[in-house]
């Protein structure tokens, strides 16, 4: 995998781009997908971003947003952009099955692919160029990265920023975990500086869904959470008829698995959803428990440090019985560390 500063002389030659990112997009994948989009069609370039899976509704206000191609509902004409292209950039995600039903596409494609990221142990293997780095807060602060590099700061109009800013916002926790570096807040400044209204931004993320949201986040907290205290621990279990009694769409469980992290003493956070097909789980710590390491050893998954997923086949009483299980082998750690 060669560097990216390779493409950068290459961007004043108009190609066919595909920029991607992993399935169920979040704020980091959806704002940093549209903010390479909106800084590459300056240049001339026929761009097309596509989803795996939909994607949710609070992110449909991002400039560009309804133009994304959703593979799930639109196959044939994403197959063909992926066929057709001379780049495709993979954003937010470290190996190609987090694509889902695109990965066998993606890995057959005849263009080179690109890789800008910030997980753990990447698929170096099938990407042409690209950045990998842990030490970065978000994907979106790493195409912001890309864009000053590459000598184009210029060329950051209302659109990026916006998208940018949402993505590093969010990944962030509001600004607040550790990876939040003085970079981080070079680079808002960096973007406030270009016009960018923040305020707006946060009321099109925060102040932007239904009442059965509320609703659902108060049954979650007073019927399916959990804490073990003797293990500085919290565990959110959903079934999956809270979903459809509640009527949740994507994106309306983004966020739940931080909750806990604000009961005094809680070290680590997790929370499992019944989701049909799978069980997702989310795992968040503070200090030093690595829940990547947790979600590989357990749960079929990974990510970052203080923030990581999995998914399981098994039902929901025997992912749920696993966890306690894990989190019981982890006693010594979960018990005894200091922030």
């Amino acid at each position: 995998m060669q560097s990216l500063q390779h493409i950068f002389p290459l961007l004043s030659q108009p190609r066919k781009v595909v920029i991607t990112t992993h399935q169920k997009p979040d704020g980091d994948a959806m704002g940093s997908s549209l903010g390479l989009y909106h800084f590459l069609i300056q240049f001339g370039h026929a761009v097309t971003v596509i989803s795996p899976t939909n994607w949710a509704n609070f992110l449909a206000w991002m400039p560009g947003t309804k133009n994304v191609l959703d593979y799930e509902r639109q196959t044939d004409d994403a197959n063909k952009a992926i066929a057709n292209a001379d780049w495709l950039f993979c954003l937010d995600f470290n190996t190609l099955s987090r694509t889902k039903r695109m990965e066998e596409n993606l890995g057959n494609a005849t263009g080179e692919r690109i890789l800008i990221d910030h997980h753990q142990e990447p698929q170096v293997d099938k990407f042409a160029y690209g950045e990998s780095d842990t030490s970065k807060s978000s994907t979106c602060e790493m195409v912001y990265d890309f864009i000053i590099d590459s000598g184009n700061s210029d060329k950051i109009n209302a659109a990026i920023g916006e998208c940018l800013y949402a993505g590093v916002m969010t990944d962030t926790g509001s600004f607040r975990f550790p990876a939040t570096t003085a970079s981080v807040h070079r680079m808002v400044a960096t973007l406030k500086d270009k016009g960018l209204e923040h305020g707006m931004v946060h009321e099109n993320l925060f102040d932007n869904f239904l009442e059965n949201k509320f609703r659902f986040l108060g049954n979650v907290l007073l019927n399916r959470m959990e804490v073990f205290y003797e293990y500085n621990t919290a565990l959110i279990a959903i079934p999956q008829t809270d979903l459809i009694k509640f009527n949740i769409k994507t994106g309306d469980t983004e966020g739940l698995v931080n909750y806990p992290l604000g009961i005094k003493g809680i070290k680590l956070a997790a929370i499992i959803i019944d989701r049909g097909e799978e069980r997702k789980s989310s795992f968040r710590s503070k200090g030093g428990f690595d829940v990547n390491t947790f979600a590989r050893n357990y749960f079929n998954g990974g990510g970052h440090f203080n923030a990581a997923g999995g998914q399981n086949k098994e039902p929901l009483e025997e992912v749920v019985a696993k966890f306690v299980a894990a989190m019981k082998e982890s006693r010594e750690q979960l018990s005894n560390y200091q922030f």
